[in-house]
């Protein structure tokens, strides 16, 4: 197994960033050259004030791609809500959605089917990844949202009569720009799942957890069962815990296991 730190431009974003990439190496090298697999390849993305690191030192993340013959791409987001800002050439979801999966194609031996590419993320990576699924159908077969932060129900009515940050109206005005404008747009997942059912585009398989205790858990329910509304694959799971590191690394390795990584191939 490698741990790789790597750094390239990025046209979406316009500066250098720094990933890190999980690879599972040595099953490969044990084989012949024309026995070699391009690797199935899970996106991870992380939360609020969190990076690239996140995933790799607060879980046992290491063990349980090793044991999937998985590679595992984990950028920083920031705190942007892996969405587009174009005024300020902060471009995450197209980051995310093209460039880094191409970018890391280009760098590693990665799998370039739809099939074997997936994406994942907690809290405002969980939002992220469902959003970046729905939104790039054509790249992700498989999203996952550990304790979402669906933040877009009900954002046009925030206010800044609170101290915290994430809560303010001014913070989400930086993200989304005119919040009475983000539902039913690209930033809304269930306008995007809408647009999907509509067209007849192929939809990603989707799993969503939350903790019990989790303060973002009913979100979490509407959000399933809206979009099992709309007839799209959800598969649900609650379980002990908050919003906290022992829930989601119990639940990355549910994640790991629901993927259909015994379908992989060239």
């Amino acid at each position: 197994m490698a741990i790789i730190q790597a750094n390239f431009t990025s046209d979406a974003l316009m500066r250098m960033v720094t990933i890190q990439v999980i690879l599972p190496v040595e099953k490969q090298a044990g084989l012949e050259a024309a026995a070699r697999k391009p690797l199935p390849t899970l996106y991870l993305l992380h939360g609020v004030t969190g990076n690239c690191t996140d995933w790799l030192t607060r879980t046992n993340i290491l063990r349980w791609a090793e044991a999937k013959d998985l590679a595992v791409v984990m950028p920083s987001g920031e705190n942007g809500f892996y969405v587009d800002h174009p005024g300020s050439h902060r471009n995450y979801g197209r980051f995310i959605g093209r460039e880094l999966v191409e970018m890391t194609r280009t760098m590693f031996p990665l799998s370039r089917r739809r099939e074997d590419t997936f994406i994942a993320g907690l809290s405002m990576g969980g939002y992220g990844a469902i959003r970046g699924g729905l939104k790039y159908h054509d790249v992700f077969s498989c999203a996952a949202g550990l304790s979402s932060a669906i933040v877009v129900d009900g954002i046009e009515k925030r206010t800044n009569d609170t101290a915290y940050f994430l809560n303010r109206r001014d913070f989400a005005e930086s993200i989304f720009g005119d919040l009475s404008r983000v539902k039913d747009s690209d930033n809304d997942p269930r306008w995007l799942a809408k647009q999907l059912r509509e067209t007849g585009g192929a939809a990603p398989r989707l799993y969503l957890a939350c903790g019990r205790d989790d303060p973002l858990l009913p979100g979490s329910q509407k959000l399933r069962d809206d979009l099992r509304a709309l007839g799209l694959d959800v598969t649900y799971e609650e379980g002990p815990g908050s919003h906290e590191w022992d829930f989601w690394d119990r639940y990355i390795r549910r994640v790991i296991d629901w993927l259909p990584l015994d379908r992989t191939g060239d």
